[in-house]
């Protein structure tokens, strides 16, 4: 079983048009929830494919990220330490691009376009406080470029080296 407090990398879209941001309602474990399109990251994935393969995958949109809007460590605590865990969130900032004709996600009920007014008056249905949270550190400016971030795949045993 993996360690619960080591974190699992996760990434998160944030889109805004018109003043609306592009969420999802999905059934988790805690009952129906909403989430920026979020998910986990996959073997020998960068950050940049994971974000836009979940967007796609949760929304059916492709997404374009632009920018970094932060990092975020989550650690989940119960009381009977059962569900203890923690995430490694990377938020991100972009465009929406095509719909594709593909179905969601199981756990994907619908997407919603909601106000920052409309999500922060249903936080008790949020997924994770960092939902409100990235949103609020996108309508504060915050970003950082994209070259910030750096991926690499080695191939262990190579003997051209």
């Amino acid at each position: 079983m993996p360690d619960p407090w080591k974190p699992a990398a996760t990434v998160a879209a944030i889109i805004e048009q018109d003043g609306r941001f592009l969420l999802v309602e999905e059934q988790t474990d805690d009952g129906i929830r909403f989430n920026q399109p979020a998910g986990h990251l996959e073997p020998n994935e960068s950050l940049e494919q994971a974000v836009v393969r979940e967007t796609l995958e949760e929304t059916a949109y492709d997404f374009t990220p632009t920018a970094l809007v932060g990092m975020y460590l989550l650690h989940y605590q119960s009381p009977d330490d059962s569900r203890n865990r923690s995430y490694l969130r990377f938020a991100f900032a972009g465009t929406l691009g095509d719909f594709r004709n593909l179905p969601l996600d199981a756990d994907i009920l619908r997407t919603v376009w909601m106000t920052y007014d409309e999500i922060a008056a249903c936080r008790d249905r949020h997924r994770s406080p960092l939902l409100i949270q990235c949103i609020e550190d996108f309508l504060k400016g915050q970003s950082a470029p994209l070259s910030l971030l750096s991926a690499q795949t080695v191939i262990l045993g190579n003997t051209n080296e």
